[in-house]
């Protein structure tokens, strides 16, 4: 199999670099092939602009999504975006890998799904959910945080951790095709001590090694609406 572990931490010595180190080792271990971006580390540009595109179909007007789908077919689509999806078209499985910041993903990492999920590949008109784009692969999401357990879920204190990934399982993954792991959370991680760390360690190897036995997440099929999209 191949992997793809996109990472998106900050700091190198972070808990979430140590959870990006123990799947490579996992994985390799296996037998997988491994390819990682770490997007803090490569200085990955997360704004989509013009100058993604070294010609345009239409220089007065920016259409982002239509300018990624004719860019792709005339190879006028930036190098950086190119080589991503090099990759991400390489791969078996994706794994992003980060820490939830305010109820969401870092801005790095929403830059790269913006610049690299492109239109006309990836997704485009009615190639979504189960017809997208990338439908075949699987997805894993990957996050630490700050808060405890009990502060997530439908009478917590944050409300379902599930509503904060939901952009990103559902929007984002689901969306373009991949079969959706379910996430794996390593909690409280700035305040708990390198014992419990080792056991989140220990929890995600396994996790890793039994991932031919997980089922992923159910989202809609195509198949469950008719032709404009209203449920049957």
């Amino acid at each position: 199999m191949n992997v793809l572990i996109v990472h998106a931490h900050p700091e190198p010595q972070s808990f979430t670099a140590a959870l990006r180190d123990q799947a490579i080792a996992t994985l390799q271990a296996q037998g997988h092939e491994v390819q990682v971006s770490d997007l803090y580390a490569m200085n990955w540009n997360p704004v989509a602009t013009a100058a993604d595109f070294t010609a345009r179909e239409n220089p007065d007007y920016l259409v982002y999504a239509l300018e990624q789908r004719l860019g792709v077919k005339s190879q006028s689509i930036a190098a950086d975006i190119q080589q991503e999806l090099d990759k991400l078209l390489w791969a078996d499985l994706l794994i992003l890998n980060f820490p939830i910041f305010w109820f969401s993903a870092p801005a790095m990492l929403k830059g790269w799904i913006d610049r690299v999920l492109v239109s006309g590949v990836c997704y485009g008109g009615k190639r979504f959910y189960d017809q997208g784009g990338l439908a075949g692969k699987k997805a894993l999401v990957t996050v630490t945080l700050g808060g405890r357990e009990h502060m997530f879920g439908e009478r917590a204190i944050h409300g379902p951790l599930e509503d904060m990934l939901r952009p990103i399982l559902r929007g984002t993954l689901a969306y373009v095709g991949f079969d959706v792991l379910p996430p794996f959370v390593a909690w409280h991680v700035p305040y708990i001590s390198a014992e419990a760390r080792g056991e989140f360690l220990c929890s995600y190897q396994q996790r890793l090694e039994g991932l031919a036995d997980d089922q992923p997440l159910v989202f809609p099929k195509l198949e469950q609406f008719d032709e404009a999209l209203y449920p049957l």
